[in-house]
């Protein structure tokens, strides 16, 4: 059981840490530059640690820029107020995320300008046969070390592992928790001390200030990722565009 525990924690917190490390500041937002080697680099450490949900960070980088555009209204890809369940605005997310993959949605190109992109390997990682592989492989590992029934409930976690993070903030941060800022859309912060989303959950601080790498505003708002993303920058995986003051520890 510990061994299950522990694995599912670990793909939990490492597939989050690049959702929200290279997908959502880097892709999506450009807080900081990078090398192409680099970029390539973490493309492949996401597909290792996002396993069977890997996401394209081309493909979420322009939807996630079109939920900032459009937040809470009919064009948002994501949105509480226009589905019924948070089941339906999964399918809906899906469907947006399959059309901007796909090319079958037509988007201005001030959404695409800068996102990174490397589709041969989306499209190598993205494939349903690598995607059942990894499900299999979550399978197989419960089976050997999962001594409870229950503990097999888990397994459709990782198999969607990237859109259940993504639901926890896209429905929840936009339903529950506090504001620190008034902004047009309905983003709340979800807890005052965020270490379960790695700082995702300071959702309204992140509405209010888009661009700020550090997602924690009050004293007490620590940002689990922020302290990464000085250490890359201090030695030089990264390069932060902004350097304000407020934006560094200490």
């Amino acid at each position: 059981m510990i061994f299950a525990i522990s694995f599912f924690a670990g793909h939990w917190y490492l597939s989050l840490f690049t959702q929200t490390f290279f997908h959502h500041r880097y892709a999506a937002h450009g807080m900081f530059t990078m090398s192409r080697f680099w970029e390539k680099f973490w493309h492949i450490m996401s597909f290792i640690f996002q396993g069977s949900s890997y996401l394209s960070p081309y493909t979420y980088g322009v939807m996630h820029r079109l939920h900032h555009a459009y937040a809470d209204t009919e064009k948002d890809p994501h949105s509480p107020k226009y589905d019924k369940n948070l089941f339906s605005m999964m399918w809906r997310t899906r469907d947006v995320y399959k059309a901007i993959d796909t090319g079958y949605a037509k988007i201005e190109d001030k959404f695409v300008k800068g996102v990174p992109k490397w589709r041969a390997f989306d499209k190598f990682a993205s494939h349903n046969a690598i995607r059942l592989l990894w499900i299999i492989v979550y399978v197989v590992l419960y089976y050997i070390f999962a001594d409870q029934w229950w503990l097999y409930l888990l397994i459709p976690i990782h198999a969607i592992m990237g859109p259940f993070h993504g639901v926890i903030i896209n429905w929840f941060a936009h339903k529950y928790g506090y504001r620190n800022f008034e902004v047009k859309d309905t983003s709340m912060n979800l807890m005052p001390v965020d270490l379960f989303m790695l700082g995702e959950g300071f959702h309204n601080n992140h509405h209010k200030f888009g661009g700020r790498p550090n997602f924690g505003v009050k004293w007490w708002e620590f940002d689990p990722i922020y302290p990464f993303i000085w250490f890359f920058d201090k030695i030089g995986i990264i390069k932060l565009k902004r350097k304000d003051p407020e934006d560094y520890m200490g």
